[in-house]
């Protein structure tokens, strides 16, 4: 029920930059909405439920603005973890989902984080070698056509972004990031033989 059901919530303050992760249940957040704010006091996030869908509005760290985003309701209450994305810099800003995998994605994105803050100069990828081996791994995979998306298309383009590489559905349209940061994200994407895009009908 949802009573029981319990939600992981994770952002990085754009202002003191550490991790703030919260778990609220389901029932208070359907109830009226929730603010989350960094024990710095100069950031919040704020989730909402609306009829069908959830607003989330997202500090974020990497372009220093607000995001104002939304999930359908069932996709907030049931996926295992979701991604929200900053448009400018292609990062993550937000999670939420299960405990387990939203803590696994904030480590991740701290350690990204952490490099990104030590680079000097930036330069074309955020960890070169990162970026060729996870690179190198799509492209073994796309050899043996194991690229598809769940509307049966194995039709698909991709574009490289600083620290991971976005592929699209030409069929229609879905879109899949893979995260090329760190070398956890070697060892993500070389464990696995295929890769499924999601279909723009699989979430309502």
């Amino acid at each position: 029920m949802i009573q029981d059901a319990k939600r992981s919530i994770a952002y990085l303050c754009p202002h003191c930059r550490q991790s703030i992760v919260a778990e609220r249940d389901l029932f208070s957040l359907a109830a009226s909405p929730t603010r989350i704010p960094c024990p710095c006091g100069r950031s919040e996030l704020e989730i909402e439920f609306l009829p069908q869908r959830v607003r989330l509005r997202v500090p974020c760290l990497f372009c220093g603005r607000e995001h104002q985003v939304t999930c359908s309701s069932h996709a907030f209450i049931k996926e295992k973890a979701m991604a929200f994305s900053c448009a400018m810099s292609g990062m993550d800003c937000c999670y939420v989902g299960e405990e387990a995998p939203v803590y696994a994605a904030t480590r991740r994105l701290e350690q990204t984080v952490d490099k990104l803050y030590e680079e000097e100069e930036r330069g074309a990828f955020l960890d070169e070698l990162v970026m060729h081996e996870v690179l190198s791994e799509l492209k073994d995979i796309a050899q043996r056509d194991g690229i598809s998306c769940t509307c049966g298309s194995h039709q698909w383009e991709f574009q490289v972004n600083y620290s991971s590489i976005d592929l699209k559905c030409r069929g229609c349209g879905a879109q899949m990031r893979i995260p090329a940061a760190t070398a956890d994200d070697i060892d993500s994407i070389c464990s696995k033989m295929t890769l499924v895009i999601r279909g723009k009908g699989e979430r309502t």
